[in-house]
This record gives structure tokens, sequence and C-alpha cells, in this order.
């Protein structure tokens, strides 16, 4: 009996103990999820502040089943911008890492040193200088190169293909120092026995990568491929800053599911509509972690077996 009260004394003291940051973390998560989800039900906007009313899941309905609502429009176009910056993250990042580790490659710490500028200036700096610096039509180095080859200056940001080219670009030099240095570190956690054994079989260099790098690789960038894509889906800043900001947009038509629900909530000041588009957001990212969470496991599961 004593030994039962002994833990229970425990078990209340370190309820108690942690009570206030549980209170917090409530506060701070929790509880604006709960809001968000309930204002979804409703038709809260500039015109209904106070009084707003249920509509049920109108809002729902209009977020996943009303064609022209823009947001099937601005998903694929989520989708289709982390497919294509994850694609070129990966492909670029593994072939700069592969040569600063290369045997004969010197001064590769430099150069790494240099990879990492971009990751340690604010992001809201380098867009906004990206922006003024680099694409703007009059004085941006990009059109004053054009000028210098003889050919016409470029609207870089103006239209839909360019605007999302010079965006993917901007999003490239941003995050390709983390998964640069991801890759890096994986790298150099190989055995090199590996290779030397694959040089006996004369194995040339994608014989090795495809086999050896990219299989004993995989353990250790999966994670940072996870961050990546999560920070991918949910990118805002480069997108606003650079094509969408008011009194300043450049004609471009870009759309991403965090700008959309931005623009319902913050412009147009639709707080129930953005309300169940957040939710939305918030259900695919938990469904893609439980799925990303159950591959894995059967993946470490498979490899168990294996050995």
């Amino acid at each position: 009996m004593q030994k039962t009260k002994k833990m229970n004394h425990k078990g209340f003291s370190a309820v108690l103990i942690s009570l206030p940051a549980l209170l917090l973390i409530g506060l701070i998560i929790v509880f604006p999820i709960l809001y968000t989800f309930y204002i979804s039900f409703t038709n809260m906007n500039i015109y209904h502040w106070f009084t707003f009313e249920l509509i049920g899941f109108e809002n729902y309905r209009r977020v996943l089943f009303v064609l022209d609502s823009g947001f099937l429009r601005a998903l694929w176009m989520t989708i289709l911008w982390t497919v294509v910056n994850m694609s070129l993250q990966l492909v670029v990042a593994f072939i700069i890492a592969s040569l600063l580790n290369h045997r004969h490659m010197k001064f590769n710490g430099f150069y790494k040193t240099l990879l990492m500028i971009p990751w340690a200036i604010p992001g809201y700096v380098s867009i906004l200088l990206w922006r003024t610096g680099m694409f703007n039509t009059e004085f941006g180095l990009f059109n004053q190169w054009m000028r210098s080859l003889g050919f016409e200056t470029v609207q870089w940001l103006s239209g839909d293909i360019i605007a999302f080219i010079s965006v993917t670009v901007v999003n490239l030099w941003l995050a390709l120092p983390f998964m640069i240095m991801i890759m890096d570190g994986a790298l150099q956690s190989i055995d090199q026995s590996y290779y030397e054994a694959a040089d006996l079989e004369s194995a040339n260099v994608l014989q090795k990568a495809r086999l050896i790098t990219v299989p004993l690789m995989k353990p250790v960038i999966a994670p940072a491929v996870v961050i990546t894509i999560f920070t991918t889906f949910k990118q805002f800043d480069i997108i606003y800053l650079l094509i969408m900001q008011p009194a300043a947009r450049t004609g471009a038509n870009i759309h991403t599911i965090l700008t959309y629900a931005y623009e319902n909530a913050f412009i147009t000041s639709n707080y129930g509509y953005s309300s169940a588009i957040s939710i939305v957001i918030f259900m695919m990212l938990i469904g893609f972690t439980l799925g990303f969470n159950r591959q894995m496991r059967k993946g470490g599961i498979k490899h168990v077996e294996q050995h």
C-alpha cells in the first residue's frame, strides 16, 4: 500500500510540475487549432465579424468541390512547386556534395563556407535583394547582362512561367546550403572500403552512385527530405515577397495554398473560408506524416529481415 501511495504521489507531483508547460502548450498550440476548426464552420468575414453564424460544411464544400474557387488550382500549383523544388534540390545538392568530397578537390573547406552564405543571410533580406538587385526590369543585374549581350530585357516576374522559374531559382539558392550540408555529412559517413571493393570490380561512377552511395545515404537524408518537403509545401515568403506584395504586384498569377489562404484571410477578410483552407492543409500534412512514418517503419522492418 505504501509503495502504491508513493507511486501515486510521484505521479501527482510530475503532473503538477508539468502543468504550467501543458497549459502553455494548450494556449499557444491547441487552442488556436481548435478555434480555427470552429471558425471554419462559420461565415465569419468582414461583414459578419461579430454576428457570424454556423453554416456547417459549406466552406469545406467550396474548398474541395467548387472548381472555380481557386483552391484546387492553388493545390495543383503547390504540388508542382514542391515536386520541382524538391527534385532540383536533391539532384543539385548531391552533385555539389559529391564534388566537394572528391579526393582531388582542393580548398573544399573554403567552398563549403561560401555555400553557407545564403543560409546565413536572413531570408527576408535575400528575397528583396533578388527582387530589386537581380530581377528588376530597369537596373537588375540579369537585364544588364541581357543588354550587354544584345538581347531585349525580360520581365522576370511578370509572366506565370518565367515567374515560376524565377521564384524556383531563389528558393533553390536559399535551400541548397541545408541539403548540401546534410548530403556532405552523409557522404563522409560512408566507409571508403565499399568504393575500394567496387574499384576491384571495375565499377564506374554511375554504378557506385546507384549501388553504394544512394542506398547508404538514404537513412541519413530521409529526415532532411521530409523537413524540406514540409518547408517547401508551406512556402509563403518567397512567392509573396517576389510577386504578391500589395501595391507591388508583378502580374504573375502564381498561388500556392498558403498564399491563397492568406489572401482570403487578410485581403478579402473571408475568415471562415480561410480557416477551412487551413484545416484542409493541416489534415494533408498530418496524412503525409502518418504515411511517411508507416513507410519508414516498413522499410526498417524489411531492412532488419534482410539482415
